[in-house]
């Protein structure tokens, strides 16, 4: 009997072996466990998918008491960002709490929500956190828009492989709780950036997920909730982006028909 799932993965490497730059992907079946990857355990440029184990990091000083999502901040004015998200948009300081941040940060990728959540937290114990999560190739070296720390070449990374098992802990309940990873999960599913994981999928199932583009660079991590779920990261830059998107459509789609 042929394997349709082992074929489609085949066919998802063989494309991304046509197209330039780094490119990476890492799948898991999330009923058979099993797993493919081109690439997953390798190192990528992370954009806005770097906002999702940020996420989880505050969460994890939430149930250590060190935060609450309750807690009330001010952004300033010299806080603000510019391109995605709401905050940059309000005149002068903007007090939320916690919990609006996280939303705005995952929900419509707010740059300005999400350096003013690495600064409540600092770049050192976010480096602590996210090793104590267990993902040591996906860091933040440096807050969004830092012009001058990019120069240097101090980028923030993701690798696909260490998201994969985020994401399955969250969708096994095993990320401090299952009404914690539960939130999480639906904080994903408001993701309002769809036309990657999403772009031929539509509305067909539901994807949480977290999306990052930039200059030559477009990433997308999820879970896809097909009959039978399974996660699809995609990270890759110095690419052409137009095709490395199509790419994700196409190869999204027919996990999700092999799945269904």
């Amino acid at each position: 009997m042929i394997n349709k799932e082992a074929v489609v993965l085949a066919a998802i490497e063989a494309q991304m072996k046509n197209l330039k730059g780094h490119l990476g992907f890492y799948y898991k079946n999330l009923v058979t466990g099993y797993e493919y990857g081109v690439g997953g355990d390798e190192v990528y440029l992370a954009a806005s998918v770097i906002k999702f184990p940020l996420y989880m990091h505050v969460l994890n000083k939430c149930a250590a008491g060190e935060l609450s999502l309750d807690d009330c901040i001010v952004t300033e004015e010299s806080d603000k960002v510019p391109s995605c998200g709401a905050l940059n948009m309000f005149t002068g300081a903007v007090k939320t709490d916690i919990r609006t941040l996280c939303r705005l940060m995952i929900c419509i990728s707010d740059n300005t929500a999400t350096n003013r959540l690495i600064r409540l937290c600092g770049l050192e114990d976010v480096e602590k956190g996210f090793l104590a999560m267990g993902i040591s190739k996906t860091k933040i070296r440096r807050f969004l828009f830092d012009s001058v720390s990019s120069a240097k070449g101090i980028q923030n990374t993701i690798c696909p492989k260490e998201l994969g098992m985020l994401l399955e802990k969250l969708y096994r309940g095993e990320f401090i709780s299952e009404e914690t990873s539960k939130e999480v999960l639906n904080t994903l599913l408001e993701q309002q950036i769809n036309h990657k994981l999403g772009g031929k999928i539509c509305d067909a199932v539901a994807i949480a997920h977290k999306t990052g583009e930039d200059d030559d660079l477009s990433n997308d991590v999820g879970i896809v909730y097909a009959k039978t779920p399974f996660i699809a990261c995609f990270a890759g830059h110095d690419t052409d982006v137009y095709l490395w998107e199509d790419l994700i459509r196409r190869a999204a789609y027919d996990l999700y028909k092999v799945n269904s």
